[in-house]
């Protein structure tokens, strides 16, 4: 099934990541930002990649929102809960991927969750039970996204509602990725320190995109 999907704050690396392997899939991709310029300019450097005849367009965040069946957030953790609280009203009844980590501005190898938890449960929180919060795509990096090349990676999705998890799930497949489900929302703050762990994995050992992977289930 192809969705309509607005990228809050998708003009980011990551953000364009996921609008190029979800685009190639055959779904609607609607880029947003504050500034419908860069929101147009992230859609002008992907369209060069992309087959003819994808569906990618940029405009304001509140409009990409308003316009998509499913959203997803890829704003920095310092805007995380301001973006979240000007878009509550066009969010509701709508899913939310949140693919934001409060990483430590000052060391990125390190996380300063929120009094709530985790940013998928201070989403939550702000945007109250008329929102959908799934936490995902934490594992990845936007290099991975951006290449054409297959990804052995594994990507953990959290959330307090069954059937939003599953959808989820279905658009991390369509990225073509493996994905599975890591439970309740709850579930998110240890999701988000990935982030951190390999980012510093990076570093370390001079490569760009370690991740994960899930041993001991039948694929």
């Amino acid at each position: 099934m192809a969705y309509t999907i607005g990228i809050i704050g998708g003009t980011g690396r990551e953000g364009k990541g996921l609008a190029y392997r979800w685009a190639k899939a055959g779904h609607h991709i609607i880029i947003g930002s504050r500034s419908e310029e860069k929101a147009q300019a992230a859609v002008a450097e992907l369209v060069t990649r992309l087959p003819e005849g994808v569906l990618l367009e940029g405009c304001l965040n509140q409009e990409a929102v308003e316009r998509a069946d499913i959203a997803a957030i890829t704003v920095p953790f310092a805007a995380h809960a301001e973006t979240l609280a000007s878009l509550k009203p066009v969010l509701q009844g709508k899913i939310l991927i949140d693919v934001v980590v409060p990483l430590n501005p000052a060391k990125v190898t390190r996380v300063s969750m929120p009094p709530e938890g985790s940013a998928a449960q201070q989403a939550q929180k702000i945007l109250g039970e008329g929102v959908q919060v799934v936490a995902a795509f934490h594992s990845i990096s936007y290099e991975s996204l951006l290449s054409d090349e297959e990804v052995d990676c594994d990507i953990l999705v959290c959330g307090g509602n069954k059937d939003a998890r599953r959808q989820v799930l279905g658009l991390v497949q369509d990225a073509g990725l493996v994905g599975w489900d890591a439970g309740p929302i709850e579930n998110a703050m240890v999701v988000e320190g990935l982030t951190s762990i390999l980012i510093g994995i990076n570093i370390q050992y001079k490569v760009p995109s370690a991740g994960i992977k899930i041993t001991g289930v039948p694929r």
